[in-house]
Formats: structure tokens, sequence, C-alpha cells
């Protein structure tokens, strides 16, 4: 049984370090000051793979869509299995119908044809354009989700005040600023009973009153282990009768909904779902991309239902590296590709449009005569909510190398 005059070493080997290199890496460090509790809140969740924007949000009206997917194309709708029409142009993949409506009730926006202006089509390295921000650029070391929190002035002192539900630090928060990677809140509790009693007072006894970093990276360590007992995810009951899927992602977003009930600070918030990476059997209406996009839609509808009135003050982005291509290959999917479409969900949004300047996809339309042609860029779309949603203006700090005034502008945050 570990007491108060356990060694490192024993705290270590007991699995204590673990948990305290897992919550808070040695980039974790102490906020920057005290403020009133956040008030708004930004959700990004990553689909990693690169999703097919054109099977997503289908653009029913193109004559070329069809004829380049004879095998993969959803229907238009009104017909067997076919897509739920947005506006007489673009409709939603018949497995997102848990989002439509909250695209009726205005609460979901799409944007398409947008993306990185990098034409990369290697999965690390457009992941970490978008994640930092700054594409093309490999120098670039933090993401722009922890430049958000490096900058603006804190909200809270909480060690909540960024979060990634993911195994690992995602690069977009990684950097300086308070934020902390756990695959699962649940693993950050010492439990509740003697054991974990003792185990907090041997690491508040070897730990207290030092000041180097270890001492600060165990104090806070131990601040997120007590939010984390008493939050108790395991028992976390959602309410107004929502739903999660019993997949990774929908665990992430559960988190990520008690964390914005439990009013500990939360600004930030990443999830990541994988499986995008449809080159071959992706299917049309179901298959495994409609696998995917049922968990995504309904894990969404699940965190509005979930959060009811706090919705008001969320704002959730998807974002994947980038599309697939527009012609389907001999294998029943699609290839890397360039522009895409992402969703905005919440109470800020000017949701029921689909926002953006649609290119067609006519041959001599598409990039590089294959992808869909990017014509809006990603930042465009994370800087009017970091302005407009996060209340934040000093872009050049989150965004060095992009521009934003009005003719960037969609107007998709009220």
């Amino acid at each position: 049984m570990l007491t108060p005059r356990c060694t490192r070493r024993q705290l270590l080997r007991s699995g204590v370090g673990a948990v305290a290199g897992l919550a808070l890496p040695t980039r974790f460090i102490l906020g920057k000051g005290v403020a009133q509790s956040a008030r708004r809140v930004l959700v990004v969740i990553f689909q990693r793979g690169a999703v097919d924007g054109l099977n997503m949000v289908v653009p029913f009206r193109e004559p070329e869509y069809y004829a380049q997917r004879p095998g993969i194309a959803v229907p238009p709708p009104g017909e067997p299995s076919g897509g739920l029409d947005l506006d007489d142009q673009f409709a939603l993949h018949p497995a997102l119908a848990s989002l439509q409506p909250l695209f009726i009730s205005g609460e979901l926006a799409v944007v398409h044809a947008c993306g990185s202006p990098d034409p990369t089509r290697s999965h690390f390295e457009a992941q970490d354009y978008m994640e930092t921000a700054v594409p093309g650029d490999k120098s670039v070391i933090d993401g722009w989700l922890n430049r958000y929190l490096q900058v603006a002035v804190p909200q809270s002192e909480s060690v909540f005040r960024g979060i990634a539900i993911a195994s690992s630090t995602p690069r977009a928060l990684a950097g300086r600023a308070n934020a902390l990677a756990v695959s699962d809140l649940a693993v950050l509790s010492l439990g509740t009973g003697q054991r974990g009693a003792q185990t907090r007072a041997a690491l508040a006894t070897m730990y207290g009153g030092r000041s180097d970093l270890p001492a600060i990276v165990v104090g806070e360590t131990l601040r997120a282990v007590d939010f984390a007992n008493r939050l108790n995810p395991d028992a976390y009951d959602p309410e107004n009768g929502a739903v999660y899927p019993s997949s990774v992602l929908g665990l992430q977003l559960r988190q990520i909904a008690q964390t914005i009930k439990s009013g500990v600070g939360l600004e930030v918030a990443f999830a990541e779902v994988w499986g995008w990476d449809t080159h071959l059997g992706q299917g049309a209406s179901e298959g495994l991309l409609a696998n995917a996009l049922r968990d995504l839609g309904d894990g969404i509808a699940a965190l509005r239902t979930d959060l009811g009135e706090a919705f008001a003050d969320v704002c959730v982005l998807t974002m994947s590296e980038f599309g697939r291509t527009v012609r389907e290959n001999g294998t029943g999917g699609t290839d890397h590709g360039h522009g895409t479409a992402m969703l905005i969900a919440g109470g800020t949004v000017r949701g029921g449009t689909v926002y953006g300047t649609w290119p067609g996809l006519n041959e001599e339309r598409l990039f590089e005569g294959r992808d869909l042609a990017v014509t809006t860029d990603f930042r465009a779309i994370c800087a009017e909510i970091v302005v407009r949603h996060l209340g934040f203006t000093a872009l050049a700090e989150i965004f060095p190398d992009f521009v934003y005034d009005d003719s960037q502008r969609l107007g998709l945050i009220s």
C-alpha cells in the first residue's frame, strides 16, 4: 500500500507517474490569470483520413457527379436511399439524417468546396498544415488552437481551458499554453477510497513547496485528478434523452459535453475520428463511408441534445485534411483529392445555408483536372469562428500568414 513515505521511484512503478505523464506532458504550464468561467466553447472534430465531401454533402444537380461515380454516387432526394435535400442544390448523405433537423432549425451550416490552399495529397503533411493553420510551412510547431489559448485573455485559470479526448496531444493543441490530452477522463482518477487518498497525499508530500517543473506538472496533474474524481465520467448520465453512439467518437463527445456542463472553464475541445480514407469499398448510401457518417451525425446530434440550452454558447466544427477525387476508382472507392466540405453547428451559427462558392464539377473547373477545387480557405472559416464566436480579433497571432477581412467573411456566425 502506498503511504506518504513512498519514494518517487515507487510512485512511478505504481503507475501514478504514468497517469501524471499522460495527463500533463512537460509542455503543460500554469494559466496566465483568473477570470470568469468560459462563456463560449469551440469543439473541433477532425475527420482523419480525408473525408469525401462530395458524398457527405451531395451536389445532386451536377450531372458530372453521377457520370464520374456510377457505383458510389448517392441518389438525389426523392429517390430510394436518396440524399436529404438542403437547398435544392445540395443534399446531406442519408446517414446524416440526425443532423437534418439542426439544418432546418438553423443550428447547422455547411461550407462546400473548402480546404487548404496547399496541394499536398500526403495525409501527414496536410493534417499538420490544417492543425498549425500555416499551409506549406513545416517549421511551425504550435497548433492554431494552442496559439489561441496563448494569446486570448484566459477566462479562467482552469487546467481544462483546452482539452483533447485523444490518445495523444493533437498538433492543433500542441504548444506552450494549457492543454490536456487524455483518451478517457476516467483514467485520470486515482480512486475515491483510501488508496486514492494515500496516493494523492504521497504526491503532495513529495512535491509540495517545490517550484521546479516536475512539481508544477504534478501539482497541475493533481488538480486534473481532483476534477476527474468529482466528475466521475463512468457514472455520467446524459440529459434530455441524449443517446451517444457506442464508439470512440461517442465517448469523446459525451465527455466533452460533461466537461462543458461542469463549468470548469473549458474554451476549446478537440476530438478525432479515423476511418475516412475510403480507397476501396466506399459505398453509396450504405457502406463504409455511410457507417462513419452515421457515427459522426449521431454523435453531434447527441451532443446538441445533451447540452440543451448550453448549446447556445457552443460551436462545433468538423474538418479534414483534404477531400477525395471526383471520379471513383477501380475498387469502388476514391483517392486523395483536394476540396471537401465542413460542417459547423451551434447556437451562434447562421445555419440552414450551404456557404461557399461552388466551382462546379466540369473537367475544366476541377483542380488539376481531377479534384473539387478549393474556393474557401479553411482559415477563413476558423478565423470567423474565432472572431465572431470566441470574440478574439488579433488574428495575426493565430493565423500569421492569412489576411482575414470582409472579403473573406462568409457570414456563417451571428
